[in-house]
């Protein structure tokens, strides 16, 4: 690891030092093998110079004996690897990988932490379910959405220490489809101390992502900006917004990648 570490670091030296992008255009195609994610920094850092980057996938590269179709056994190596790349560049026959411009990779990234923030905080619903379950508070049969407005108010309730059912249903929106008795019913349960510090923990992270994910919206929407608006202003989703009270992500990512392509594409 230690020379994997020592080989990028001295390439970042060497990347940094070479000029802008030179008049001879031999200088300026890099041929870069794919070892992982270790090829992006340097990457980047060849392109923001203005050199132009070929990225190659070494599973595409195929040593062949001449006049055979077949790959040479045991002969793939890393020097006849970049052997090989630089004949084939030479050929003009290199393929390059699709990477897209730079902007797009940045909306790229925006987007994949935000799939992954969604993803975390999923988890810790469900774990508010489970704590739920096993308490036998049975709030799936009335409450569909335990991070509606009904639900969150019951559950702060819970975790401030209120155990009582009629209390709790009271807590019930006006929008909500089953009245208090009914919610009242549902909420009697074994209010054991070991689930409720776990229902409370993972209440408190699922409002830790969902701070971020407004966060990373706020990032996401200054970015959108800065790209030529080709709507024409027409409408490319007929998506309905979620329900009032609704902090259910499906239906508020819908709309964000709706409004995301409306403005891209």
């Amino acid at each position: 690891m230690n020379q994997v570490f020592d080989a990028l670091a001295h390439s970042h030296r060497i990347c940094k030092a070479l000029p802008a992008g030179s008049n001879n255009a031999a200088s300026k195609v890099w041929r870069w093998n794919r070892p992982g994610g270790y090829w992006i920094p340097v990457f980047e850092l060849l392109e923001s110079r203005g050199f132009d980057v070929k990225l190659v996938e070494p599973g595409k590269l195929k040593l062949v004996e001449p006049g055979k179709l077949k790959s040479v056994p045991g002969r793939k190596t890393d020097v006849l690897d970049c052997q090989w790349i630089e004949q084939l560049h030479t050929y003009g026959l290199l393929a390059g990988s699709f990477r897209p411009d730079s902007a797009i990779c940045v909306l790229r990234s925006y987007m994949r932490q935000r799939s992954t923030l969604v993803a975390n905080a999923s988890e810790h619903i469900q774990r508010m379910q489970k704590a739920m379950m096993e308490m036998n508070v049975q709030r799936h049969h009335v409450i569909a959405d335990i991070t509606g407005t009904t639900g969150l108010a019951i559950l702060d309730a819970i975790v401030a220490g209120n155990r009582d059912p009629d209390k709790l249903a009271k807590l019930r929106d006006p929008r909500c489809k089953n009245d208090e008795s009914t919610i009242a019913k549902a909420l009697q349960g074994n209010w054991r101390e070991e689930h409720l510090f776990a229902l409370k923990q993972a209440l408190e992270l699922d409002r830790f992502y969902g701070t971020k994910l407004s966060e990373l919206d706020v990032k996401l929407e200054e970015h959108l900006h800065t790209f030529e608006d080709r709507s024409e202003a027409t409408r490319l989703s007929k998506l309905k917004p979620p329900k009032a009270g609704s902090r259910t992500q499906t239906g508020k990512d819908r709309l964000r990648n709706a409004e995301i392509w409306e403005r891209v594409c």
